[in-house]
């Protein structure tokens, strides 16, 4: 099969590409450096300088695949106006490219359980649900759901919570780097309901919402099933990494003010960080979870990683990584 991967080179793009070449599927990257990608050449993969406002090169990027997989996003910028120009008009600018297609392929988008917003504690969210996203981050992965929806093509698109494993620098990381330190920070009283997804899991799901029937025009969380609150996942991680950490709660004003700091610094700097003071609308919700069974019906996907073994899995990797 040939399919198009756009944020090869990130975390789950990354893990992605590994997947579709494992298979024997004829790849193509959308990407902004060639040079950051040459190891995906090196392997195979077709790749096609650009980004998403480049039309040209959406235009060949497209031409000739069966599935494309949309996994580029910004994650974090000072302003609204650039997660939209990002996240929503890049998002418009690949429909309209697969749209010009004679043989139109269909378009898996990758988007976040923030385009939903936040969960009730012990409710999790269903697709049905209205979608109140509390951050600009999760307006913009909204507004790019609604583009592709609105568009005539065969269309999947995947609400995954944090995810997880080897390789991912902005999710786990920094909470394992403070709990080996010896500091377990966590936002509030640790009550906070959250779903979570190994990466494995999540881009085993991604394969099967491109080549699966009876996804098509349908929004799907996908999350592994168990319900962890923060406080359990910082135990967890402690366990893992067999420390004894020092209980760090961080009240809402220190997170504003931390947040406020971080930024300041971000925008000044120029850095698209998501450490920005919008995430404190994310940080202190009751839940953020989310009913994946609607998408294990349809398409008999099984999440294999709970979270004792995918963190086992993560620390091991960063551990040889040299991250931690």
């Amino acid at each position: 099969m040939k399919v198009l991967v756009t944020g090869a080179t990130g975390f789950v793009g990354g893990h992605l590409v590994d997947r579709l070449l494992a298979q024997g599927d004829t790849v193509t990257a959308l990407v902004r450096s060639p040079l950051r990608a040459a190891a995906l050449a090196e392997r195979g993969v077709r790749l096609v300088a650009g980004d998403l406002a480049d039309t040209g090169a959406l235009a060949d990027a497209v031409r000739d695949q069966q599935v494309v997989h949309h996994v580029a996003a910004m994650l974090g910028a000072p302003t609204e106006a650039a997660l939209m120009a990002t996240n929503r008009d890049g998002t418009i600018n690949l429909v309209r490219a697969c749209a010009s297609l004679a043989a139109r392929p269909r378009v898996v988008l990758v988007s976040s359980m923030a385009a939903g917003g936040p969960a009730r504690r012990g409710v999790p969210r269903v697709a049905s649900d209205d979608d109140t996203p509390v951050t600009m981050y999760g307006r913009s992965k909204l507004a790019a759901e609604r583009a592709l929806a609105a568009s005539s093509l065969p269309w999947c698109v995947l609400r995954p919570p944090v995810v997880y494993g080897p390789r991912d620098r902005e999710g786990f990381l920094p909470l394992f780097k403070a709990v080996n330190f010896g500091v377990a920070p966590m936002f509030g009283d640790g009550s906070m309901e959250v779903s979570l997804i190994h990466v494995t899991d999540l881009v085993n799901a991604m394969v099967l919402a491109g080549t699966t029937a009876g996804v098509e025009g349908r929004v799907f969380y996908i999350n592994h099933p168990e319900i962890i609150t923060g406080v359990a996942i910082v135990r967890a991680v402690a366990r893992t990494l067999h420390r004894s950490p020092l209980s760090l709660p961080i009240p809402r004003w220190a997170a504003r003010v931390a947040l406020g700091v971080t930024g300041t610094w971000a925008a000044v700097s120029g850095q698209k960080s998501i450490l920005h003071p919008d995430k404190l609308h994310e940080f202190y919700q009751a839940a953020w979870t989310a009913d994946p069974s609607p998408f294990i019906a349809t398409t008999g996907w099984r999440p294999t990683w709970d979270l004792e073994r995918g963190l086992a899995d993560t620390a091991a990797w960063y551990t040889q990584a040299g991250w931690i």
